[in-house]
């Protein structure tokens, strides 16, 4: 896995800046971006996936961004973006809060319009992309905090900022389950810190203790999806609940509990087969890495959710991307997904 890179160093000086204003809208979200320093543009931008979180790296020349209503509805990622600012000023204008941040953390959201723009020389920034349904934090509480500046320097904002940047440094080393578990680690050092932010989370009502809950266990399936003992008593068992209490919280959900398991499964083998550096392993292997145990099912399984097979998939993603890297060398890597600068159902699991 390791980390992804999208820079400019490819394009020519005088078509730089055009290059990311069209990378960000098309793989992060629709955004107006300007600035004075078009002839000599340089921007970079990194990708490491977490499972559950995204952590970014921004770097380039000053910039303005705009993100207004008609840009939210051609395009939201319904991301909460926690930045770091490791460099330079950036003023952020969200939900009628307008912020100054330098060297703290901000918290934005892409589903609301935004405007930022960098005073000074270049901007970097460490950004965590947080799914808002994954953050077990009121969404009514969790606005008051958009766009202000927050401290990185003590208390858990100086925790969670030195572990940010450790898996920026060491977090291409590891490998895919090791991120994730690294991903439910820093949705819970973010969510500790939000939470301290607005106050005792002790107070929070039944239904945000019970979300909470909820996102712990979905963090315990993509943490185990590789164990062919995960089922819904093991995880009961394990959360100290009963079956009853667990399929109470599946209840109003879109999937229960082992239809997630198993669509969590078909995904990740999904995305692995279609993986150049995997492309040596037997499609078997591959399943049974994410708790396959027959060839048989994994087969039949793959074939009902995306309509073809295994092996069809994999030789159609591999020779969708030689073709997209002989098109596009400007390319290190395509990212899942990147920060913008706004900084804003079946019952069974199969075998």
């Amino acid at each position: 896995m390791g980390l992804l890179v999208v820079s400019d160093a490819a394009v020519a000086r005088g078509d730089r800046f055009d290059w990311f204003c069209e990378t960000v809208s098309t793989d992060v979200m629709p955004v107006m971006l300007s600035t004075r320093h078009a002839a000599d543009f340089r921007g970079t931008i990194t990708d490491l996936d977490l499972g559950v979180v995204g952590l970014s790296t921004l770097a380039c020349s000053p910039v303005r961004s705009r993100r207004t209503l008609t840009h939210v509805r051609r395009g939201d990622p319904e991301h909460l973006q926690l930045a770091l600012i490791t460099q330079g000023a950036f003023r952020i204008s969200q939900r009628g809060t307008d912020s100054l941040i330098t060297g703290g953390l901000v918290l934005t959201d892409t589903s609301r319009p935004s405007e930022g723009a960098c005073t000074g020389g270049q901007i970097e920034a460490a950004v965590l992309q947080i799914p808002r349904q994954a953050l077990a934090l009121r969404a009514d509480r969790v606005d008051r905090l958009l766009a202000r500046g927050l401290a990185a320097d003590t208390g858990s904002g100086a925790i969670l900022a030195a572990f940010l940047k450790s898996l920026l440094s060491y977090g291409p080393g590891c490998r895919p389950e090791e991120l994730r578990g690294m991903g439910a680690v820093a949705l819970d050092l973010a969510t500790a810190f939000l939470a301290h932010q607005l106050g005792d989370p002790g107070e929070a009502p039944a239904e945000a203790r019970a979300q909470e809950t909820l996102q712990r266990i979905h963090r315990f399936i993509e943490n185990n999806l590789g164990d062919p003992g995960l089922t819904p008593q093991m995880i009961a068992e394990r959360h100290n609940m009963s079956l009853r209490r667990l399929y109470s919280l599946f209840g109003d959900q879109s999937l229960s509990i082992a239809a997630r398991i198993r669509q969590s499964r078909l995904e990740r083998a999904h995305t692995d087969l279609a993986r150049g550096e995997l492309s040596g392993q037997p499609v078997q292997a591959i399943a049974a890495r994410w708790g396959f145990s027959s060839a048989t099912g994994f087969s039949r399984a793959f074939r009902e959710a995306y309509g073809i097979t295994p092996t069809e998939h994999r030789a159609l993603s591999l020779a969708a991307s030689r073709r997209a890297g002989d098109r596009n060398p400007a390319r290190h890597a395509h990212p899942r997904a990147l920060p913008g600068p706004t900084f804003s159902s079946g019952d069974t699991a199969p075998a």
